[in-house]
């Protein structure tokens, strides 16, 4: 393989701003479409992977953050420093395949110091064919992203005793991918047949346990769900069937619901609207509780008549304050999207529910008289802060309260 030319001096560096200096090692480096480069120390698999460069603030959960499908098509830059230190274990994931095309880091990842850690994350990207790039100056890819929006990138890792392949190469890869506008990604990362799901949420010394007691039957529409969330249904009493994005109404009836849940996932809304949403415009007609996250919010708003559109660089973090306008109450919250559902565009019925107290972005919204509300942000937290764990008790209500009418009915007749 052809090696990289680059000087030592970062004023003598080719390219665009923000590019760094090549350091000794040459063998991983992340390379933007416009020619922007950040030279690290590969780990992980090696190869090379394209994809939209995103940031994530968060402090801790790595594990869940890299094995979220909604992070389908995209190159997580972590601007915590210490990503790796706690280890890998075969608890803390959000699926089982992880969709995320590539993590860059800022420190050399140490030895795990935890005692639930099975794994060292290196040997843990390798076991997933994942590409991990460290010692990168982090905050300028978040102060690019910040300033000119998200890019598309190739993060590239060369097997050992090679170095990396023509540059240029490398770069035109990244600009040839078109990118996530108009990309329908929750067909790639939903599940291909339905189950049914019984773990509830994890305790310390016990780990996760099972559902006993169901109370609701709920189809939960997975467009790219998270585990955690549906342990939360499971713990408070959802006997929970999953089925595929591609699901039809009479399928989804056929499990005969007393409530829909409509997942997360990636990708562009509108490009799963073309299926998903008359399916849940049907759902909308039968009276049935609906609860909708991330996608499924946004999917729910274009099913109401709403519009999205691509955010100049989303959200995605574990510390996004979020104000419930009915309340008054604020909300810190977990959040990651880079879609977002247009506030003004909410017809005569559905009101804005929440709000972003960081760009005033809509945030989650219900229909006025109906049990149909969603939000934007997760719930679930995994990882992040609960502070909005009640959500999950507001559908069980909503579900208690339809079928408390419809028994007063059956009864009345």
């Amino acid at each position: 393989m052809k090696a990289v030319q680059s000087s030592s001096n970062p004023s003598e560096q080719d390219g665009p701003p923000f590019a760094a200096p090549q350091p000794a090692f040459g063998e991983a480096a992340l390379v933007l479409a416009d020619g922007t480069r950040f030279h690290g120390k590969g780990l992980g698999a090696t190869g090379r992977s394209v994809g939209e460069v995103c940031f994530n603030t968060s402090m801790t959960g790595y594990q869940e953050i890299a094995t979220d499908p909604s992070y389908a098509g995209q190159i997580i830059t972590f601007t915590f420093p210490h990503i790796g230190n706690v280890g890998a274990n075969a608890e803390d994931i959000e699926t089982t395949t992880p969709a995320v095309r590539g993590l860059v880091l800022r420190a050399a990842v140490t030895e795990p110091s935890n005692w639930r850690a099975a794994q060292h994350l290196d040997a843990w990207l390798k076991s997933h064919n994942l590409i991990g790039l460290s010692g990168v100056d982090t905050r300028a890819i978040t102060r690019r992203i910040r300033d000119l929006g998200a890019p598309k990138g190739c993060i590239v890792h060369a097997a050992p005793g090679e170095t990396l392949a023509d540059v240029a190469a490398v770069q035109a890869e990244a600009a040839g991918w078109p990118g996530l506008e108009g990309m329908d990604l929750a067909a790639e990362v939903s599940c291909r047949q339905t189950y049914r799901w019984s773990e509830t949420t994890w305790a310390l010394g016990q780990g996760y346990g099972t559902l006993e007691q169901p109370r609701h039957r709920v189809v939960a529409i997975d467009y790219g769900a998270k585990r955690n969330i549906l342990r939360c249904l499971a713990t408070l009493g959802c006997d929970v069937t999953v089925v595929p994005a591609s699901a039809s109404f009479e399928e989804i009836m056929g499990h005969n619901p007393d409530g829909i849940f409509l997942s997360n996932g990636p990708g562009d809304p509108a490009a799963t609207g073309v299926y998903a949403v008359p399916t849940v415009q049907a759902l909308m007609g039968t009276g049935l509780p609906i609860f909708g996250i991330c996608l499924g919010h946004q999917i729910l708003s274009l099913a109401l008549g709403a519009r999205t559109e691509k955010m100049h660089l989303g959200h995605r973090g574990a510390n996004h304050p979020v104000k419930d306008l009915e309340t008054g109450r604020v909300e810190i919250t977990s959040q990651n999207h880079g879609f977002r559902v247009l506030a003004d565009s909410l017809p005569a019925g559905v009101e804005e529910s929440h709000v972003s107290l960081f760009d005033r972005s809509n945030e989650g919204l219900r229909v006025v008289g109906r049990p149909i509300f969603s939000v934007q942000y997760h719930p679930e937290a995994s990882p992040g802060p609960k502070d909005s764990h009640y959500l999950f008790q507001r559908f069980v209500d909503l579900i208690d309260a339809e079928k408390a009418a419809k028994l007063q009915n059956a009864q009345a007749h």
